[in-house]
């Protein structure tokens, strides 16, 4: 497998694998009381507005950024939560995958929860930790309880609401998605690693390099999903992205059918498109493989950091995967 040179904004692979060096640092974990009440936040935002706010409750506090789309707010609007990946911040992120761009095109909200250098000094989120994969505690429930606060602030459709991430953002959304499903109706993971059986650093760093952590017994469920990997990612193996499918084959009962199309961007990235489903039913994975691309935002601009161009548009693909699904029972 080789590496693309658009991965890391054309940096050398050096610049790459900063990621295991940041995640070697590990910050201590934050107390986390049992229960939280949550602070009254302002006003609706106006539209076109990419406000800067922190979110604060008994569970924690969170710095976020929060995008309006332009145009009429009389509707509830979907919400989508984005969780940057390491050495990103939200600002960061909103630039690379331009979503707010297509959330003036789709008419939806973009929440992004930025994590804090006190809990990780290169802004990873901690998905890998135990404390991280309960309802009721640690950086799950402080990301769950934000999306809340917003949904109620920005007077959000509850029924339509999702999270998507990069690297440990991706990561962490697949965990969050599985705990919270009546929260969030689909899950977006680009260059993220599935939880399985990880519960220490040294496992996530062996998944990252491509060493299978299956779970025993699953923590969370798979959420509907739509998965982006390069198959030259340097930093997480892109075998992550077939641990995803497998998680999938293990949860639902009888046959899980797939299809698959190539295909090449103006820019001349190919790729692969491969939907899974049982019969007569609704797609329950899309999975995505951009050839010869690293670890980057699939058709991100490069004014943002890990993106590359050339590649498939992960952002109005995610949009569209995600406006098309509604939160069971909503």
């Amino acid at each position: 497998m080789r590496a693309s040179r658009t991965a890391w904004k054309g940096k050398p692979l050096s610049a790459a694998l900063m990621v295991h060096k940041a995640l070697l640092t590990v910050a201590p974990s934050a107390k986390v009381p049992r229960k939280a009440k949550v602070a009254a936040g302002p006003a609706r935002p106006k539209p076109g507005s990419f406000i800067e706010d922190e979110f604060r409750c008994a569970t924690g506090s969170l710095r976020y950024r929060l995008y309006t789309p332009i145009g009429s707010t009389r509707r509830r609007l979907p919400l989508l939560v984005m969780l940057h990946g390491c050495t990103q911040n939200a600002g960061d992120f909103a630039r690379g995958t331009d979503m707010n761009g297509v959330a003036d095109e789709r008419g939806f909200l973009v929440l992004y929860p930025e994590q804090s250098p006190s809990h990780h000094p290169s802004r990873c989120w901690n998905w890998h930790r135990p404390a991280n994969h309960k309802r009721g505690a640690g950086e799950a429930a402080l990301i769950a309880a934000l999306t809340r606060h917003v949904i109620d602030r920005c007077r959000a459709n509850p029924d339509r609401v999702y999270i998507a991430g990069l690297s440990a953002g991706g990561a962490a959304a697949a965990i969050i998605a599985g705990l919270f499903p009546d929260l969030y109706a689909a899950v977006g993971v680009h260059s993220g690693v599935p939880l399985g059986s990880i519960r220490t650093l040294g496992q996530a760093l062996s998944a990252m390099r491509g060493k299978a952590h299956p779970a025993k017994g699953a923590i969370v469920r798979p959420s509907p999903m739509i998965l982006f990997h390069g198959d030259g990612d340097p930093v997480v193996h892109p075998s992550n992205a077939t641990g995803f499918v497998d998680q999938l084959r293990q949860s639902v009962r009888g046959v899980l059918h797939s299809r698959s199309n190539r295909g090449r961007t103006v820019a001349g990235r190919e790729f692969t498109r491969t939907r899974y489903r049982q019969a007569g039913g609704p797609v329950l994975l899309e999975e995505w493989t951009v050839h010869e691309s690293g670890h980057a935002w699939s058709g991100g601009r490069a004014i943002g950091t890990h993106t590359d161009p050339a590649g498939p548009d992960a952002s109005r693909a995610m949009a569209d995967f995600f406006l098309a699904r509604r939160r069971k029972g909503g």
